[in-house]
């Protein structure tokens, strides 16, 4: 058998299953390649005890014949999501410190389903990058490198630390959250798959809030088939969630290992032709839908006529919820206090102190676009032009299945480039924002290397709540894409 850290979600659920290795076996072994590469920062927070706790938990519930869908399996967990008894941080300096007294749903849903804790995963300081570069615990290293050089890459952002554990074989699984890209970005850089969830499909209760209308909790895994193991014991109902929805959860497992793609209408969206992506990156968007023909589909050449207005949308839309859900951080409740002379000064200073810059202009922006004079002029602008950009996708769905884009514009880049230029930094997102601002499931899987020797990912987009049509086709483009490679040394 390989080693126990080289083994799928499933791989190792079946390992497991037939008694070649215990869930504490399994726990110890990914608990050494964790110590092992402590050097990528891609933890906040290490939980090597819990670990070895909830291992021999499964166990024991493996030997009574009461084995979970994630029995045993261990898995990252997005330092976002609430964890009882260990820190949530969000990668903030004012939340440092922090330790819950409640469980998020997506991870009680993980823990039912028998999954183990191995730690809380760093990412840009709530959940606000592309780079994961805004942490306050520092930058995470992309485990994969440039062919022949050493400079440290990017693992993408917001979501670094939970695409770079599953990368460098630390945990076969993770969570992140997707608001404008936060999980297909980083799985597109790392080199793995990454999926969001149709806006809803998964409970947001728990999960520290960047913009509300906008976050979805979703999985990394090195497999398509993995993801929807994951997706499949994180979905469900909530009730403590307004925005959940009151579906049932489809087999999405099944999807995707039988996917039937023969006949689908793949769209192919001209507005993603855009200057500024990498001529490596459009060539690999060619071979894709090459190969989705060779494989059964027939590729649609659709429009989606607003594209170009969803990243300065987003950029008021998300700052503006961020302004205010980052208000409840003030040095009163919880988190970190700067004492002042008075309350407003302790305010200030709490503030001043406990936010990064990055964290500091996107609240400023947004509670200038939601200011007296400015609301009309900027975040009802925006509101309407994202009914437009959904408006977009539903009539492109009458024409086709699901969409193929490329994920990113470029592949990783190095540590500390962009970071002087917002702008720059905001336009890694401009392929995945567009299905965000629509709430549409998308998911990126990893499709080629580029000449430098980075993996390049293709990006999927689907029907609302059609996962499983998402998954197959993801499935099957994972089939004829044969991606193997792996970083170097990991």
């Amino acid at each position: 058998m390989s080693a126990l850290t080289d083994l799928s979600v499933a791989e190792l659920s079946a390992a497991m299953a037939s008694r070649k290795a215990s869930a504490l076996e399994v726990a110890d072994a990914h608990i050494a390649r964790m110590e092992q590469h402590r050097g990528l920062n891609a933890f906040i927070a290490e939980t090597p005890d819990r670990a070895r706790e909830m291992a021999r938990a499964s166990d024991a519930r493996r030997a009574r014949g009461e084995a979970g869908l994630l029995e045993g399996v261990p898995l990252g967990i997005k330092d976002l999501f609430c964890t009882e008894g260990v820190a949530t941080t969000a990668g903030s300096h004012v939340l440092e410190g922090f330790v819950p007294t409640y469980e998020s749903t997506v991870t009680a849903n993980l823990w039912k389903a028998g999954a183990v804790l191995m730690g809380k995963t760093n990412l840009d300081e709530f959940a606000m990058g592309s780079s994961n570069m805004t942490s306050h615990f520092g930058g995470v290293e992309n485990p994969w490198k440039r062919r022949g050089e050493n400079r440290k890459l990017v693992p993408g952002g917001s979501s670094g630390g939970s695409a770079a554990v599953v990368a460098a074989r630390i945990v076969p699984g993770s969570t992140g959250t997707d608001t404008g890209g936060s999980i297909r970005q980083p799985a597109a850089f790392c080199g793995i798959v990454g999926l969001k969830p149709t806006y809803g499909r998964c409970s947001r209760w728990g999960v520290v809030a960047f913009a509300s209308s906008l976050d979805q909790p979703g999985p990394f895994a090195r497999s398509v088939e993995d993801t929807a193991l994951l997706l499949q014991a994180m979905s469900g109902h909530d009730p403590k969630d307004s925005t959940s929805a009151p579906l049932a959860v489809p087999d999405f497992v099944a999807a995707a290992r039988n996917p039937a793609i023969k006949g689908l209408k793949i769209g192919i969206p001209c507005e993603y032709r855009v200057d500024g992506t990498s001529p490596e990156i459009v060539a690999l968007w060619e071979k894709g839908v090459a190969m989705m023909r060779d494989a059964g589909a027939e590729p649609v050449e659709v429009s989606l006529p607003h594209t170009r207005y969803a990243l300065p949308a987003y950029y008021i839309v998300a700052p503006a919820e961020c302004s205010s859900n980052l208000a409840r951080y003030d040095g009163v409740r919880y988190g970190l206090r700067v004492p002042g002379k008075d309350l407003t000064e302790m305010y200030s200073n709490t503030r001043g102190a406990g936010f990064g810059k990055e964290v500091r202009r996107r609240i400023l922006i947004g509670t200038y676009v939601l200011s007296a004079g400015y609301y009309d002029a900027y975040y009802r602008k925006a509101q309407q032009v994202r009914a437009l950009i959904a408006r977009d996708f539903t009539q492109a769905f009458e024409r086709c299945d699901v969409l193929l884009t490329p994920t990113a514009p470029t592949a990783a880049f190095a540590a500390g480039d962009k970071m002087d230029d917002p702008v720059t930094m905001y336009l890694n997102d401009m392929f995945t924002i567009p299905a965000s601002m629509a709430g549409l499931p998308g998911i990126s899987v990893p499709a080629g290397l580029d000449k430098d020797g980075l993996p390049l990912g293709l990006q999927l987009i689907g029907r609302a709540f059609d996962e499983t049509t998402l998954l197959g086709a993801a499935a099957a483009l994972e089939r004829a894409a044969g991606f193997t490679a792996r970083a170097e040394g990991y």
